[in-house]
């Protein structure tokens, strides 16, 4: 019942929070998304791109890619939207992708750490993580080497999950909602740890909970999710409304002067108390960088 009542909770929010619109330009600035050919990675691409931006598709299926950058080229009239391969279940194409950045863009001004998989069985990627974790945390952490605005998408579900330093692949025992909660709780600690070591280089960081979308992410939910969600479904919002709050935290100029926060609805929102442990904030920071073999100067 706690669960219920938290989605009902969180619905209300979701149903009453505050609307929000810019017109602000990103005109000679370059962005970087992840996982921007569907959802709301695709919605925020076409709105960033409608400002001028110069946008870096960063997608695993190239295919679908194409048919995104297409359609968006023509709505936004922006033709300088580019895609390049990745995949954040392989640390070799994260590589390769850092190697071209570095090599062929002379600034990156936004990142936008979009791309994230829900719920799925239990496998692991091509280096041995645990899928979620892999994908939905440790791709971001491989971001390191770029120095830009800094957006993470989390999410409420953050709730769900705790940082198990022992267990931390989930090896013993495995729970998709748990591990995927586990994930979002990662982006969290990983943005507020990512802003501290970052204070006064004028590079801030995000975390942003986009709301309870209607997206593809929700493929992999068991039979109760799946009935959970056709009732709160007309409550929740599109792909288009979804990617709001991470538009606002790209263009808010305000927001210049404040990183590590976590947001929702275009605006700054409570994450638990387990968000907020800079203590484990650290240790996860430490142990991350171990598996992933980077050293922060």
């Amino acid at each position: 019942m706690s669960n219920i009542y938290t989605l009902r909770m969180h619905l209300h929010r979701e149903m009453f929070g505050g609307q929000w619109s810019s017109s602000t330009r990103l005109d000679g600035k370059t962005v970087l998304i992840t996982g921007a050919n569907t959802g709301i990675g695709k919605e925020t691409t076409r709105d960033l791109a409608k400002r001028g931006a110069r946008i870096i598709m960063a997608c695993r299926d190239l295919e679908k890619a194409e048919r995104a950058q297409k359609e968006i080229m023509e709505d936004s009239g922006n033709q300088n939207i580019v895609i390049k391969k990745l995949d954040l279940s392989d640390t070799k194409s994260i590589r390769e992708f850092a190697e071209l950045i570095n090599n062929e863009e002379r600034a990156l001004h936004i990142l936008i750490n979009n791309a994230g998989i829900m719920m799925c069985p239990y496998s692991k990627t091509a280096d041995g993580f645990e899928m979620q974790f892999g994908v939905n945390h440790l791709g971001k952490v491989s971001f390191l080497f770029i120095q830009a605005q800094i957006i993470n998408l989390s999410s409420m579900a953050h709730g769900w999950g705790t940082i198990a330093l022992d267990d931390i692949n989930s090896e013993r025992n495995y729970h998709s909602r748990r591990a995927y909660g586990q994930s979002k709780l990662a982006n969290i600690l990983f943005t507020r740890s990512l802003a501290k070591k970052l204070k006064d280089t004028g590079v801030t960081a995000y975390a942003v909970h986009p709301g309870i979308v209607r997206t593809e992410l929700k493929r992999h939910m068991n039979l109760g999710l799946l009935i959970m969600w056709k009732i709160v479904r007309p409550f929740t919002k599109t792909s288009v409304q979804g990617a709001q709050t991470t538009i606002y935290c790209a263009v808010q100029p305000e927001l210049d002067k404040e990183s590590g926060g976590y947001y929702s609805n275009c605006r700054p929102s409570r994450c638990t108390r387990a968000a907020r442990d800079d203590e484990m904030a650290e240790k996860l920071w430490e142990l991350s960088c171990k598996m992933l073999g980077i050293v922060w100067d």
